[in-house]
């Protein structure tokens, strides 16, 4: 890494805060699926049928929970990444105008929230291309990110590249970016986080918001350090409407959020920005 590497406005460790839309492009059986999305806060898995609870479960964090995760991002002046799923923001037309008009980013998280590790190359093209001529439709610009639904295929990035894509976020191998390339030509790789990420309060209920912002807090504490003594580091704050949009998980993120906001040395950026100021510093190596 180049030594005098620095995020903007000198500072040594970027904060990206990744706000999930989801809600609305689930699986469901009125939208051709086999089954009812098998992500459920009570880990309810159905084989067939719909599952009617669960649905307006989801629909919650567009209804409540978007509202408030947008305010408090506003109240402490953050622009997010809202990685979104395409059909969601369709249906959703309000909240994609009031995420645009907040200028944040939208990152596209696939047509559907849906799996494409099973697809063939020209399907999983047309489904990258679809959602992000749909962004574009609904937000007025391309996304250019891409998160899948966790699982990839081997052509996934060769096809970002073909279709405009800058950067891509299924990756967990790091705290940093880097550039990777696909049949001579590259993409930056933008890393996620899991260990972050708010959906662990829905997998485990054990985990509570208490425990979600102390491991917040303590994975901040532990980067800022590293930042500052090593080298420059990104940290990873996922959030769902559904989920952190919640009362009772709200105050956790807005704990962590006050601990953060005077840290000299820390940036709030979203993923573009990010890339931005890496491929800026880091050019691309086939160029």
């Amino acid at each position: 890494m180049n030594k005098n590497f620095s995020w903007p406005n000198n500072s040594k460790l970027a904060i990206s805060m990744v706000v999930n839309v989801e809600e609305g492009a689930e699986e469901n059986i009125n939208d051709g699926d086999l089954r009812p999305d098998p992500v459920d806060e009570l880990q309810v898995i159905m084989k067939k049928g719909r599952n009617y609870g669960n649905e307006t479960n989801y629909q919650y964090g567009i209804k409540a929970g978007a509202p408030r995760i947008l305010k408090l991002l506003s109240d402490f002046n953050i622009k997010a990444t809202f990685t979104s799923a395409a059909l969601a923001l369709e249906r959703a037309p309000k909240l994609a105008k009031a995420i645009v008009n907040n200028q944040h980013e939208i990152c596209a998280h696939g047509y559907r929230w849906s799996h494409q590790h099973w697809m063939d190359q020209e399907t999983e093209r047309t489904f990258i291309r679809k959602a992000k001529e749909s962004i574009k439709q609904t937000c007025g610009k391309y996304p250019s990110g891409w998160l899948s639904r966790y699982v990839l295929t081997e052509n996934t990035r060769k096809i970002l590249i073909e279709e405009g894509y800058s950067y891509h976020m299924d990756d967990y191998s790091d705290d940093f970016p880097r550039w990777e390339t696909v049949e001579k030509e590259a993409i930056i790789i933008s890393p996620y986080a899991l260990d972050t990420n708010d959906m662990k309060m829905w997998i485990d209920p054990a985990f509570t918001p208490d425990n979600w912002c102390k491991y917040l807090i303590d994975t901040f504490d532990w980067l800022y350090e590293e930042s500052n003594q090593i080298s420059p580091k990104i940290m990873s704050v996922g959030l769902h409407l559904r989920i952190a949009g919640r009362p009772g998980r709200m105050n956790a993120l807005k704990k962590f959020l006050d601990h953060v906001k005077d840290r000299k040395g820390v940036w709030f950026g979203t993923r573009l920005e990010i890339a931005e100021s890496f491929a800026k510093q880091i050019p691309n190596p086939l160029k």
